[in-house]
């Protein structure tokens, strides 16, 4: 499949954020994968970089790479079954830039997803290969405040695993969950998880058996506008019978969104929930889709997650943990599963990131930290953004171009304070994070736009990292 809009960043980004102390967390009582295994239909992938799967799991869960100097380390849960120890990430990050490189398959079978390949969509760097997430992006806090970090997809990010261990081929059974954030999505292709080619291409339709969320509506959609969980089979995406359209597939958004899909011969389900509390609901549950090549299966058997089967990287969302299993789950054990999920805990409400406040309506300038460049700001010549040495016997002209109005910010965006940059030169016109750029450009009016335009305070690692895109621009300094 092909990506929609052009690659932007998506939600509101965080510029910095601190570390915070907290107390252990244990999950003593049978976790997903205990549960699945229970059931008869155990995990051959479990993927998480908030906690672990397995109650007795103390491996590592996931690995973040330094930008300062490339090394790399591993987070592993703070005890057995526990919570990710977010505090030596912390620690280890400080003061510099880490990003996701390894999400570790904690069912022993090897199944880790790194970095994706090129594929028939070749991918947004000139070697093909798709971006690694930031491995502070998408912070949250678990069972009793514990923060974690799960996997911020922006287009052009993706993992992959062209070389699984024990997954489904062809027709046979499988059972997948993810749990996602269910505000950060777009209408790209396509953010998927699960069963895809192993040769990173679009090999035909019912290649591909992944839990896809978003609200695109070239192949198919639910009721409503969206965002919908539906499967991406290849070549389609389906939520139910139907090729167009399962009115029954609401539009589902909860902040914290449990989506699952399975599928076994002639049949397949769709079922979500809030992963903060509540039960699953079925959203269908019946035959294949009334297409060609969807019944039976020609599944494969690679993983990807945030991508499409043929490194289609258009899409965007966050991933906090998802299996897959081998054999059809019963539905006693997706609700033993939800219930679980449940009991964890995600939750923002003790993620306090501080950072400074910014003086909503008033002036200020973005300084460069970076050391040998803090007499640069941020400026923009008409949609083009770069530094530039400004002082006060600047030109007037170049001191506007420096200068910003802070607003509340135009997305709705939780953890830290967030604003957005309106331009002193070109009122109506804001800072943008699009394509990997920072830009000037006036509101379309659209989510992405607000989440594009949107930025966060927090006090750490990042914002002494220096000047950047995205995180790490600075503070709030002078009006120029």
């Amino acid at each position: 499949m092909r990506p929609g809009p052009s690659y932007s960043n998506g939600r509101a980004r965080t510029l910095a954020l601190s570390l915070l102390a907290a107390t252990s967390v244990s999950l003593v009582a049978a976790a997903p994968c205990d549960i699945y295994a229970s059931g008869g239909t155990p995990c051959i992938a479990a993927h998480s970089t908030t906690r672990a799967l397995y109650s007795a799991f103390s491996g590592a869960l996931y690995q973040v790479r330094r930008g300062s100097d490339g090394s790399t380390t591993d987070i592993r849960p703070l005890s057995a079954g526990d919570v990710a120890n977010a505090a030596s990430q912390d620690t280890f990050c400080n003061g510099t830039t880490c990003l996701i490189s390894v999400i570790y398959d904690q069912s022993g079978r090897g199944n880790h997803l790194t970095q994706a390949p090129p594929g028939g969509f070749q991918g947004p760097e000139a070697n093909g290969y798709d971006n690694l997430a930031s491995a502070v992006g998408a912070p949250v806090t678990l069972k009793g405040g514990q923060k974690a970090y799960g996997v911020f997809i922006s287009p052009g990010t993706g993992y992959r695993n062209n070389r699984v261990s024990g997954s489904a081929v062809r027709d046979e059974a499988e059972g997948m969950y993810a749990v996602l954030d269910g505000t950060h999505y777009n209408n790209g292709c396509c953010f998927d998880y699960g069963n895809a080619e192993t040769n990173s291409k679009d090999t035909g339709n019912g290649h591909m058996e992944t839990i896809y969320f978003g609200d695109n509506t070239v192949w198919g959609s639910g009721a409503g506008s969206g965002p919908w969980i539906m499967a991406d089979l290849e070549n389609g995406l389906f939520s139910g019978a139907n090729v167009k359209q399962n009115t029954a597939d609401p539009s589902i958004s909860h902040r914290f969104l449990t989506a699952v899909v399975k599928g076994g011969p002639g049949k397949w389900a769709i079922k979500g929930a809030n992963a903060a509390s509540g039960a699953l609901s079925t959203f269908y549950n019946g035959a294949r889709p009334n297409a060609a090549g969807y019944n039976p299966m020609s599944k494969e058997g690679a993983i990807v997650l945030g991508i499409g089967g043929d490194n289609s990287v258009g899409a965007q969302g966050t991933f906090y943990e998802g299996v897959m299993t081998t054999g059809y789950p019963s539905d006693a054990t997706e609700n033993a599963v939800q219930a679980d999920i449940v009991s964890a805990g995600y939750s923002l409400a003790s993620l306090a990131l501080g950072g400074p406040s910014l003086p909503v309506g008033q002036s200020v300038s973005l300084r460069a930290t970076t050391t040998g460049y803090t007499t640069r700001y941020l400026a923009h010549t008409g949609a083009t953004v770069n530094t530039q040495v400004v002082t006060p016997s600047s030109a007037a002209a170049l001191k506007q171009q420096a200068s910003w109005t802070v607003r509340t910010g135009l997305a709705t965006a939780t953890g830290g304070q967030c604003y957005s940059f309106e331009s002193r030169d070109a009122p109506g016109s804001y800072l943008r994070h699009y394509n990997f750029e920072l830009t000037v450009a006036n509101s379309d009016g659209s989510k992405q736009f607000r989440e594009d335009a949107t930025f966060c305070t927090g006090g750490g690692a990042e914002r002494r990292a220096g000047a950047g895109v995205g995180p790490g621009l600075g503070v709030p300094d002078q009006v120029l």
